[in-house]
Formats: structure tokens, sequence, C-alpha cells
């Protein structure tokens, strides 16, 4: 079903390349949620919640590998026209919700610690139910982006296993890496990290964008699918190097239609702008303290919170 340049799947390590690093940054993202979540009702003295964060947490994991699995399932069992249709609409919808969930979180970084704070000390006097419900959704966000962006992905590699092994390898690495940030053993610029990051999703949700048009100009439903904007497939090679990585990561295409670079260049400008614009300063400045044993608790000195670095 997918509408790749040369009709074959990129080499192994862009696959690898690309969906591992989306498997890093989505991985860090609901890493630092639940380090935040975690340190939170450590200093606050109740280690008896954390149960209930991990419960949220594997029940999110799960929900994110459903979806992922039910999309993708269920693009691969249709053929034809109809598979195209399915596949543009499903892109389509895959960049409204990542371009949402990516200035989403330009903006809430700089307060997520304090709102998460703020969120487990209300749940911890609601109950158990609330605090696993704090950690589903917190982390559960996170991991339908992840969903999204990898359906756009496993489009367009033919079936191949590597942008799933890609993914699990970026998660595992996130995960290290979150735990050495609490215990303090590395430190990590977020600012500098979540804005590249988050400007790669970016360029690759626009080919998410411009693959979805592609396939529904195919089913018919779009207009303009002999209209080609350029044309090199002549001098272009899509097996080299280049080539894999552009089809592999970004969904370029040698021949895009007008419509789709229109909409290519459309998309990355706008949300570039808005993404890169300075971000006003959250209007408050104080954490909520847990209880009153946690104003008591030693703080810990290792890296800084999400809040004070990631804009």
């Amino acid at each position: 079903m997918s509408v790749l340049a040369a009709g074959t799947a990129p080499s192994i390590a862009t696959q690898l390349f690309g969906s591992g690093l989306i498997g890093l940054r989505e991985g860090l993202e609901a890493g630092i949620v639940v380090m935040i979540l975690a340190a939170f009702l450590v200093k606050a003295e109740r280690k008896d919640a954390l149960k209930w964060v991990w419960l949220g947490v594997d029940i999110a994991v799960a929900m994110v590998a459903a979806i992922f699995l039910v999309i993708h399932y269920g693009t691969s069992t249709v053929t034809g026209l109809t598979a195209e249709i399915i596949a543009g609409v499903a892109s389509l919808v895959a960049v409204a919700i990542v371009t949402t969930m990516v200035l989403w979180m330009r903006k809430a970084a700089r307060t997520i610690s304090h709102d998460l704070k703020a969120g487990m000390e209300k749940a911890l006097v609601a109950g158990p139910i609330a605090v696993l419900t704090l950690a589903f959704f917190a982390v559960g966000r996170e991991g339908v982006e992840t969903a999204l962006l990898m359906v756009g992905y496993a489009e367009n590699t033919a079936g191949s296993a590597w942008p799933l092994v890609g993914l699990l390898l970026g998660i595992v690495a996130a995960a290290v890496l979150t735990v050495l940030l609490y215990i303090g053993a590395v430190r990590l610029d977020f600012a500098k990290f979540f804005k590249y990051t988050g400007i790669f999703l970016i360029i690759v949700a626009a080919g998410i964008l411009g693959y979805g048009i592609h396939a529904l100009q195919v089913g018919g439903v779009l207009p303009g699918g002999s209209a080609l904007a350029f044309d090199i497939s002549g001098g272009y090679d899509a097996s080299s190097w280049y080539g894999t990585v552009l089809a592999g990561i970004f969904n370029f295409r040698p021949d895009p239609t007008v419509l789709q670079a229109v909409a290519w260049v459309v998309y990355v400008v706008v949300v570039l702008f808005l993404f890169l614009r300075p971000v006003s300063a959250p209007k408050h400045a104080t954490e909520p303290s847990a209880s009153p044993t946690a104003s008591a608790a030693p703080e810990r000195t290792a890296s800084p919170s999400p809040d004070e670095t990631v804009s």
C-alpha cells in the first residue's frame, strides 16, 4: 500500500535511525513525566502510591501498542484504492495529532513539572484510581503520538520489522537516560534536545502529510494526481544512501505533485514558525508542596527539572 519512490524498503540503517530517534525523543518525554511523578511521591513520603503510577504507565503502554497494531493491521489487510484512501486519511489524522502534540509540548514544557506535581497532589487525596489515571494520561499522550508517527514509518517500509526494532532500541536508550538523569549521573540540556528533535518531528510529519495527500490523489479523493511540481527521477538514485534516507525518514519523492509540494512547504513554514517563536514566561513561579512532610525532605541536587530547562 505504501507509495515508495523506488518500490523498495529503505535500508536497515535508515529505518533504525529514523524510528530510533523517534523512540528516544518520545521515550524521554514519557520518562521525564514518570520521573517527575516518582520523585514527587518519594519526596512526599508516599512510596506506597508508586505501584499505581507504574500500573498506569503499563496500561498506557499496552494501549499504545494496541493502537499501533490495530491501525497497521487494518491498513495492511485492504488493497487497491480503498487502501490508498484509508492510508491517506490515517496519515492526515496522524499529522494533525502529532502537530498538536509538538506545539503543545513547546508551551507546556516550561510548566509540566508544576502541573504534574499539582495534579499528583490532588490525586493522592482522591485515591489510587486518580493516581493511576494521572499516570495513564500523562504517559499515554506521548505514546499516542509515537504510535501515529510509527504507523507513518511502517507504511513506507514494505512490511519491514526494522522500524519497530529501532523504536524499541530508542525507548530502551530513553529509559536508561531517564534513570541516569534521576540519579544525577548525567545532565542534559532539555531545551536544545527538544528543540532540535521537535524540528526533526515536524519535517517527518511534513513527509507523512505529503504521503497522505498522494495516497488520496491515487484513491481519487483529491485532484491533481497527474500535475507534477517537478520530476527528477532521471537523475535521482532512490537506492543510494541519500535516496534511502530521504525516502525512509522524510517520505521524499522525486516526482511530487503540485498539491504535495505546496502542502509540504506551507506546513513546514507555518509549523516551524509556530514552534520556534519565543515562549512567554509561565504565570506561576512556585511549586505546590506535596505535604507537610515533603517540605522537610531533602532536595535532590541532580539534573535540573524539565520546567527549568525545556523551552
